[in-house]
């Protein structure tokens, strides 16, 4: 077992092995003394995890029950965000409780959310079952819910108390929720880990379990305990995500989290080289590395689309947007891009 400890103004350890669902009590244990949990799952990784995950709780000493949305992003809502405050009232749950995040990242978002806003704050612990999650939301304690207008437009900044990654929980992922998480895993090799983004553009879907997941753990770590609250450095992490998140948002959500952060990735890429920021070898290696783990490079929507669905992103400002930048594997940039320099620059991408 991996352990990454994040340095955090309340700091916690991300546990990365296999077979810790079956762990989850005992570890538990060791970050509260109280006796009473409630688990947020969905219908699909509850099905599978949950009994392993209660039988845990309750063999060390936990009296706990569950909280079940349907599967998928369509799930995270107000409805379910003000459903879930409600069954922890109803069943009595205290501060001293313990909210646990079963499942990928709408339901680590959601319970994360959730557990900020009951009772003004209580403890959460993630249990991620997705490579996407445990590489990149189970970790930095960023929460949210979407609204109608836009993506992740109501959240909070609330850490975990632990993060309890199973790499055995992948074996049961359908391939292209496998691939969101190998997105994610790009997007940090490109960011700042060429070693990282040599493995898996070698590697493909038969990379390293534990190393990837640690691998990027340890990278946010160091983003994030130096920018907790997504002032300066951490917008790093958020390469892809601006194109990406519109593309979700112009697709209703049928284009996966993943895939719209790879169509972001190439979009941002392409304008790079374009523009004399990267070069074209460096834009070959990013579209082919997305290529080879069947991730989507082209944008289907059109500039003024994407632009329009942009103006509704949370790190828009009265200056205009950060926008984070290749220019080699290993290596990105912020540029403050005001909006109409940007609408040229998506063109260039698009």
């Amino acid at each position: 077992m991996t352990t990454v400890k994040i340095g955090v103004s309340k700091s916690y350890d991300v546990l990365i092995g296999s077979g810790l669902i079956d762990e989850v009590g005992r570890l538990m244990s060791r970050v509260t003394a109280s006796r009473r949990a409630a688990v947020i799952t969905d219908d699909i990784v509850g099905a599978i995890y949950a009994p392993r995950l209660l039988t845990s709780l309750s063999e060390s000493g936990f009296d706990a029950f569950t909280f079940t949305i349907k599967n998928g992003e369509g799930s995270k809502n107000a409805a379910n965000f003000t459903a879930a405050l409600n069954r922890l009232a109803e069943k009595g749950l205290t501060r001293g409780d313990t909210i646990i995040a079963l499942g990928g990242g709408v339901v680590g978002d959601l319970a994360g959310f959730t557990a900020s806003a009951y009772l003004r704050g209580v403890r959460f612990v993630q249990v991620p079952t997705t490579l996407l999650a445990a590489v990149d939301s189970s970790v930095g304690g960023k929460t949210a819910i979407n609204l109608d207008v836009g993506k992740n437009l109501a959240g909070s900044f609330h850490q975990p108390a632990l993060v309890v990654c199973d790499m055995e929980t992948f074996k049961t992922l359908p391939e292209q929720i496998l691939r969101d998480g190998l997105s994610e895993v790009i997007k940090y090799g490109v960011i700042g880990n060429e070693k990282l983004f040599e493995h898996i553009a070698e590697k493909g879907g038969g990379f390293d379990r534990e190393y990837v997941v640690s691998e990027c753990v340890k990278m946010k770590d160091g983003i994030v305990s130096r920018d907790e609250f997504e002032t300066g450095l951490r917008r790093i992490l958020n390469f892809g995500h601006t194109v990406g998140h519109a593309v979700e948002k112009l697709s209703g959500f049928t284009v996966s989290h993943g895939s719209a952060v790879a169509i972001g990735m190439a979009t941002v890429s392409r304008a790079a080289a374009r523009t004399g920021i990267c070069s074209e070898s460096c834009l070959k290696q990013i579209i082919s590395a997305i290529k080879s783990i069947g991730l989507p490079t082209d944008n289907p929507f059109k500039t003024a689309e994407i632009y329009k669905a942009v103006m509704s992103d949370k790190k828009i400002s009265d200056f205009g947007i950060t926008v984070v930048l290749p220019e080699r594997i290993g290596k990105c940039v912020l540029k403050e891009m005001p909006l109409d320099e940007l609408k040229v620059f998506l063109e260039a991408g698009v």
